[in-house]
């Protein structure tokens, strides 16, 4: 997944426990299906908004969303498709490139990630085809939030999305991230021109401000240079993928740190979020009602999901763009596995 930022540790929903892998996925005959490079997607089926099936009881659904600009422009409600001059397309309000969706289970007792790649093609809300990461730029967040549930088989309604500079203050908030750097993130780095002493070795011994040629180990990031981190994509190979797991390194450290937060920290970091995002239609109540839930479930630890699985997704270049193409009803089996499952678990337990 390609992320210029970001992502689901913003919220206290996610800093409690560290993350645990997926098994391995089935078949992969539809990813490796030999189709011409470029050329037009095959079409989109997605489920209508109004017969999505109501939320699994326990559930609590949060997409958290980065955009891919350090200083926000606000999205104003019930704003047009920006456009030039000349009616083409605008960024104007940045591109979504971090979509996390945070499922609280109360009732099974899981905290539960859903990770989606910026590249992924969707079915926009004008009914035509396009990158999933310009649907908040173009439609706004509310339309986000129906075009991720009708593909994915989930009604979202709540959402918070943040800017670089906010990912930044929240992070050097629980006072920065140990990350382990290898020599291509080292030369990444160096070469980004990090701020002094936002970049140091835990033994003090270097600084990425001065040096390039540090060896590999642990490193504390703090400042603007833990965004820096989280965009890396070319160095050291992996690409988009790799950008991900750079995200969830970030993610886990924090969750390390905020292991035994007490809960007066909890609403502490409650208002900091709140404090430091772009736009949101969850208020005071409903975080802190969130940031209860996710308290009363930090002894779990946290399961995550990409979509699309590797055996869902095949590349494709379609108006001029690489990107990817997704099989949307095998990530709806995924998805509804992952949710369900939760409840298989319990009743064997129960039993």
């Amino acid at each position: 997944m390609r992320i210029r930022g970001l992502l689901a540790f913003l919220m206290v929903l996610c800093l409690l426990l560290p993350v645990s892998a997926l098994g391995e996925e089935s078949d992969t005959s539809w990813a490796k299906e030999y189709l011409p490079a470029v050329r037009n997607p095959l079409p989109i089926e997605v489920v209508p908004y109004d017969e999505l099936p109501p939320v699994i009881e326990g559930q609590h659904h949060y997409l958290m969303l980065c955009v891919d600009t350090w200083e926000v422009k606000k999205r104003p409600e019930g704003a047009p498709m920006p456009v030039d001059e000349q009616g083409r397309r605008r960024d104007r309000y940045g591109n979504t490139d971090g979509i996390v969706l945070v499922t609280l289970d109360t009732r099974a007792k899981r905290i539960m990630l859903t990770s989606f790649i910026r590249e992924e093609l969707v079915q926009r809300p004008d009914g035509k085809i396009g990158r999933i990461n310009r649907i908040y730029n173009d439609y706004g967040p509310e339309a986000l939030c129906r075009t991720i549930s009708e593909h994915i088989g989930v009604r979202i309604e709540k959402y918070i999305l943040f800017g670089f500079s906010q990912v930044k203050d929240i992070v050097d908030y629980l006072g920065g991230v140990d990350v382990y750097l290898n020599s291509s993130e080292i030369a990444y780095l160096h070469r980004y021109r990090v701020p002094y002493n936002s970049v140091v070795s835990v033994d003090g011994k270097y600084d990425l401000y001065r040096t390039g040629t540090a060896p590999e180990g642990m490193y504390h990031i703090t400042r603007s240079s833990s965004v820096y981190y989280m965009r890396i994509r070319k160095a050291g190979g992996g690409g988009d993928f790799m950008r991900t797991q750079r995200v969830r390194n970030v993610l886990s450290a924090l969750a390390d740190k905020c292991r035994n937060i007490a809960w007066e920290d909890v609403q502490a970091l409650v208002n900091t979020i709140m404090e430091n995002n772009n736009t949101s239609n969850i208020n005071l109540d409903e975080m802190m009602q969130a940031a209860g839930y996710a308290y009363g479930l930090r002894d779990c630890t946290i399961e995550e999901l990409r979509i699309p699985p590797n055996n869902a997704v095949r590349p494709i270049t379609y108006a001029g763009m690489e990107t990817e193409e997704v099989n949307w009803p095998m990530c709806r089996v995924a998805m509804d596995d992952y949710l369900q499952s939760s409840f298989l678990v319990m009743d064997d337990e129960d039993e």
